[in-house]
């Protein structure tokens, strides 16, 4: 057996470290399999000599993360657990701590994971973007972040928006309106972010000015969009054909956000995904980055980060099986 004993100097940390009525406690112990309890201000951590070494790390991580004034909750602590078990816990309070936008009513918008600070970055420095990842990464909402900070700061002059008009299981004809009243449903996720950055007012002006462009994919077709900020979500759902057409849509002073997760492709059996065969030949080009979001990314309740990963897991292994099988 051994003993860990850290202190955390401020009264005030202690309660954040804790959580409300010691949650966070119970998880560190539940998880790290030690006893973590608060005595006289002092963390103690007693347990088998191994374990009570992986916990020490930790906690003086998450002693770093509440020091910025960033709060501890269950999903914090199993992901720095997570990192910390691939050893990736360096910086991780800079990853929490870094202010990507904030919205009309002054919340803060901040990376939750290494994955989405990486893809934040990837947005900022290149003219290309891919985010490829499961449902919960955050990839659709950062994107929409990331255009309405450029136009707030003035680097664009317009943010468009589309998606495919590809169903998931639902028949799009037997919706009543328009395509454009079709498609919007599936927008909708997009309508959210944009009102929650702006405030809904200032946002529906900027929709009546034409500054913010909602549109189905199939109206890119014959455009060159220049000074925009260009975001294609659910991109899993092009055709090779489509995301040529989208991709050389690319204008002056333009930057091109592609999001999408593989796992969900609805298209036609027997039709290659846009997605995933850009991402295969566009890998190398520079300007452009291609950014792979996991479950540790998932940012939702824990429990999607668990049903993303057994869905993984199911995949990958069904992938094993069938090539086993063209092997023999």
């Amino acid at each position: 057996m051994k003993n860990y004993t850290v202190e955390i100097k401020s009264g005030n940390k202690i309660a954040e470290f804790l959580g409300v009525f010691d949650e966070n406690l119970n998880v560190l112990s539940g998880e790290l399999g030690v006893v973590v309890f608060v005595e006289d201000g002092f963390i103690k951590v007693t347990g088998e000599k191994a374990k009570v070494d992986f916990a020490k790390t930790v906690i003086e991580k998450l002693i770093d993360v509440v020091s910025v004034n960033e709060p501890l909750d269950k999903t914090r602590i199993l992901y720095c657990i997570e990192m910390a078990k691939e050893g990736s816990l360096d910086g991780i309070e800079k990853t929490f701590s870094g202010v990507v936008a904030v919205t009309s009513k002054g919340k803060q918008i901040k990376p939750k994971t290494v994955g989405q600070k990486k893809y934040v970055d990837a947005i900022k420095k290149n003219t290309v973007v891919f985010g490829v990842g499961p449902a919960g990464t955050g990839k659709t909402y950062l994107a929409v972040c990331m255009a309405a900070l450029a136009y707030k700061q003035k680097l664009t002059e317009k943010i468009i928006l589309t998606r495919p008009a590809v169903e998931a299981g639902e028949k799009l004809g037997f919706l009543p309106g328009d395509l454009q009243n079709k498609v919007d449903p599936y927008l909708r996720p997009l309508y959210d972010v944009l009102s929650e950055m702006f405030g809904f007012e200032t946002y529906q002006k900027l929709i009546e000015k034409g500054v913010i462009e909602i549109a189905p994919l199939a109206y890119m077709r014959g455009r060159t969009l220049s000074n925009s900020y260009v975001i294609l979500d659910e991109a899993q759902n092009t055709t090779k054909e489509q995301m040529k057409m989208f991709l050389t849509r690319l204008g002056e002073n333009s930057k091109m956000l592609i999001t999408g997760d593989v796992t969900q492709i609805d298209l036609p059996f027997g039709k290659e995904s846009g997605l995933k065969n850009a991402t295969k030949i566009l890998k190398n080009i520079e300007g452009i980055e291609i950014v792979n979001l996991t479950h540790k990314d998932v940012v939702r309740h824990p429990l999607v980060t668990e049903i993303v990963k057994a869905y993984t897991i199911s995949e990958e292994k069904s992938q094993k099986e069938n090539k086993n099988e063209s092997d023999r």
